[in-house]
């Protein structure tokens, strides 16, 4: 079972969050999700169990726990796997959506002039 921990020490190591849900039974793996630019916890991780019933003993006494002065939110982790075919960032192969220019930055090269009286006339031509 996948266990989401919150709230956790930011001075907590992934071994002391093994050792803590050791106590209730066999940890298959503890990871504490770092920040990328900073390389510091962000306050949570997640720890997997193979034993549910060692898993839903550990939630039931951490949760609320204080450790190092932060008490714990801990709860079962919920999956995040789509399977409805939702694709964040726009739908559309290699994300993006929308925010589109020419390379060329004239983006009304295109469209009628207003000077010209309705009549469609490329701008980036000197033809009169």
């Amino acid at each position: 079972m996948d266990i989401y921990v919150g709230s956790l020490p930011f001075k907590m190591k992934e071994e002391d969050l093994k050792e803590t849900f050791g106590e209730f039974g066999e940890v298959s793996s503890a990871k504490i999700i770092m920040d990328k630019m900073t390389r510091q916890s962000k306050g949570f991780g997640f720890v997997e169990m193979p034993n549910e019933a060692e898993a839903k003993e550990a939630i039931a006494k951490l949760h609320g726990q204080e450790i190092m002065g932060r008490e714990l939110i801990v709860n079962e982790s919920q999956n995040t796997k789509r399977t409805d075919g939702f694709r964040p960032g726009g739908g559309r192969p290699g994300g993006g959506g929308g925010n589109y220019q020419r390379r060329d930055g004239d983006r009304n090269r295109d469209r009628p002039s207003r000077d010209s009286g309705g009549e469609f006339k490329r701008r980036d031509r000197d033809d009169s």
